[in-house]
């Protein structure tokens, strides 16, 4: 499996619904951006090289997290400072909750796709 590419679950047909989300060479290691995917607020983030994207708002109070900070491993919420594992979006502090997580993947021509289809 392309270490970009998050196993989770897939449409009703049993098909990705892949839609080309922002271009790789703009989202460094060590960044993360927040995009829109076909009406979907989604965060993207580059740990270590590794793409993740999640549903941009924290699951406290729906702060959007790309107006928060991120260093790399953790990503911090604006709002009220919870934190987040970026590569699993478990919940750091605190620990008993988690990102909402969409698959996504880098195709042949170095756009991130993201499957916002639940």
């Amino acid at each position: 499996m392309n270490p970009n590419q998050l196993a989770a679950p897939q449409s009703d047909d049993g098909e990705r619904s892949w839609i080309e989300a922002y271009p790789l060479d703009d989202l460094w290691e060590g960044e993360m951006e927040g995009v829109e995917v076909a009406g979907h607020k989604v965060l993207l983030v580059n740990a270590d090289g590794e793409v993740r994207a999640y549903r941009n708002q924290c699951p406290h109070q729906a702060w959007p997290l790309d107006e928060g900070d991120f260093d790399g491993e953790k990503i911090i919420c604006p709002n009220h400072s919870w934190e987040f594992d970026a590569k699993s979006g478990c919940g750091i502090n605190p620990n008993d909750c988690a990102l909402t997580r969409y698959p996504c993947t880098v195709n042949d021509d170095g756009v991130i796709c993201v499957d916002v289809v639940r």
